[in-house]
């Protein structure tokens, strides 16, 4: 015999633990199975180790990237920024903003965990970890609700009325992520959009970044777009040259809405007027233009980007010669190779099709019970906590609609 529950919650990261917690203090029997021996890795290893738990403008819809970009809009707002603020503050964990609304722990993303952890207990979930999961089966019309879906599992038979599928994507592979979820989805008839990294640094051929490799470990802010991703929005950030691309979180940003084959459209020197700034140095000075660059941009970049022509006299150089070289510098286009792949990704794009699930309670439109949350839905928000309320959002509207039987 099965051991009955009124929901099983597979994958204990941050949607799975927060659904779990939620939907047990609500009066539920919830089980929380999870495949890994150390339970939510990636929230511990998020922010530095200190967990960029939220972001105060993350209900904002228009910040995540879906098939549907109005799926997301009303789990955001049910379950807002401030609410999962108001339970962090409720356990004591100090936090402060860095910048841009991210909120992050004072010390350690641990005290995440185990609040987590504490939301789970509180109800009374059983836990099953390390636990895998080798099949998952639904019935119709069992004669107990409770065998609706059955899951055979490392521990045994495990059956409920709901199963609720938080197993993110297969983003970071060393720690454990993998594309169960979406497997599991496709098993049940339901439409997966291809995962593809995001939030991933991204690279270049080795002949056409050869000139950048000498910047390696430069950071500078810059101003970075998509161009031939329509509607993509424009960031300002800090960029990082890497021996084999660009990262930081400029290319972080940018990288979910890349695409293969597409430029990047990369300023320099945002907020600056480079082409201005050395027709006024030109005037009464021997400056050369690497020197002149140099006061606008750092110096290595200079160096790099002008080569010989660095030792120019500027007094010789017209306004036609500096306008270009500035115009180049506010709008570097380049086209990357390809990204980092699924170990330096953050996040996975893609994911179960929104269109398949009710975005009220992210409960499968064809397959009664079976529920969606996370980063296993194709949802994806930007760089700085926003991945991380979608998750406690989701994952709250799950636990309501679980609780309405």
């Amino acid at each position: 015999m099965p051991q009955r529950f009124d929901a099983i919650v597979v994958g204990a990261g941050a949607a799975g633990l927060f659904c779990a917690g939620v939907a047990a203090q609500r009066g539920l029997r919830v089980a929380l199975v999870d495949h890994a021996s150390r339970l939510a890795e990636k929230i511990r290893i998020s922010g530095g180790g200190r967990c960029n738990f939220t972001n105060l403008e993350a209900d904002r819809p228009e910040r995540f990237v879906s098939g549907d970009p109005r799926f997301a809009r009303g789990a955001l707002r049910a379950y807002g920024p401030r609410r999962f603020v108001a339970l962090v503050d409720a356990y004591g964990i100090g936090w402060h903003e860095k910048h841009r609304g991210q909120l992050f722990c004072d010390d350690s993303s641990e005290r995440i965990v185990e609040l987590l952890r504490a939301e789970c207990d509180r109800g009374g979930v059983a836990w099953f970890r390390p636990c895998a999961v080798r099949e998952a089966e639904r019935h119709d019309a069992p004669a107990d609700p409770r065998d609706r879906f059955v899951l055979h599992t490392e521990a045994g038979e495990l059956a409920a009325r709901a199963l609720v599928i938080a197993t993110g994507g297969p983003s970071i592979p060393k720690i454990g992520a993998t594309d169960w979820g979406h497997r599991l989805a496709a098993h049940f008839g339901l439409r997966v959009v291809e995962p593809r990294p995001a939030l991933v640094p991204l690279t270049f051929t080795s002949q056409s970044w050869q000139p950048f490799t000498e910047l390696a470990g430069l950071a500078l802010e810059v101003g970075i777009a998509t161009p031939d991703t329509p509607g993509a929005p424009a960031f300002v950030e800090d960029l990082l040259f890497t021996h084999r691309g660009l990262s930081g979180p400029a290319v972080l940003q940018a990288s979910t809405y890349w695409r293969t084959g597409e430029p990047l459209s990369i300023d320099l020197a945002p907020g600056a007027r480079i082409g201005v700034a050395l027709r006024t140095a030109r005037e009464g000075t021997r400056q050369q233009l690497g020197t002149a660059l140099a006061a606008v941009v750092p110096k290595r970049l200079a160096q790099v980007w002008l080569g010989d022509e660095g030792e120019s006299k500027l007094a010789e150089l017209g306004n036609r010669a500096l306008d270009a070289l500035a115009q180049r510098l506010h709008d570097w286009r380049v086209t990357p190779a390809g990204t980092e792949g699924w170990r330096k990704a953050e996040v996975a794009a893609g994911g179960v099709a929104t269109d398949e699930l009710d975005p009220r309670t992210l409960e499968a439109r064809r397959v009664p019970g079976l529920h969606f949350v996370g980063e296993v839905v194709d949802v994806t928000g930007w760089l700085g906590g926003y991945n991380f309320q979608w998750a406690w959002a989701s994952g709250w509207c799950a636990a309501q609609a679980l609780s309405r039987g």
